[in-house]
């Protein structure tokens, strides 16, 4: 494992932490490293979309379970980051991890975030600051493609930090884990 590349409970969710470096000027940070990832992954990662999201404060971004593979990296703004393993035949299906991220310091680590398929991802802004995070993935933008769970999913219990959030109206309406495998619970 690299020195970098932490691992998490859920298979297939990585936090890669690396050091900025401050000067005078702002800092120099790198993101990844595609040799040292694949490494860890033991498979390839080819980026084909880089995408850029902006959100505002209180917004719930909600659990979406793409099948391809992802590199999530909050620039600006802090955001509390809620993961599921939505796979069916994992051992850790069900699993929540959470975390609160804040790549603003220029003088301590950053962290992005590697999301492997059938991981679902969300974000809850936090603050009075919007969120600005970019991710790049293996397999260009499918909406026939794209999967959602339910934010506020009672099997999962996710604890989110705020009181009536932004949701989209098509987060509103994805189903919950036991909706989508009723034979799991």
């Amino acid at each position: 494992m690299s020195d970098t590349i932490k691992k998490t409970s859920i298979p297939g969710l990585l936090l890669i932490e690396r050091p900025t470096y401050p000067d005078e000027r702002g800092f120099f940070h790198e993101i990844f490293r595609l040799n040292e990832l694949e490494e860890v992954i033991g498979r390839k990662f080819n980026p084909v979309q880089w995408s850029h999201s902006y959100s505002l404060p209180k917004v719930i971004r909600a659990i979406h379970t793409e099948e391809w593979q992802k590199i999530i990296y909050p620039v600006t703004g802090k955001v509390f980051a809620a993961f599921v393993d939505t796979r069916p035949d994992s051992k850790t299906f069900k699993k929540v991890e959470t975390f609160i991220f804040d790549n603003s310091k220029k003088d301590s680590p950053h962290t992005a975030i590697y999301v492997a398929p059938g991981v679902g991802n969300s974000v809850c802004v936090l603050g009075d600051k919007p969120l600005h995070y970019m991710y790049i993935v293996d397999e260009y933008w499918d909406n026939s493609k794209a999967k959602g769970i339910a934010w506020n999913d009672p099997d999962l219990a996710i604890e989110w930090p705020i009181k009536d959030p932004i949701i989209s109206e098509r987060d509103r309406k994805n189903p919950t884990l036991r909706e989508l495998y009723p034979e799991k619970f």
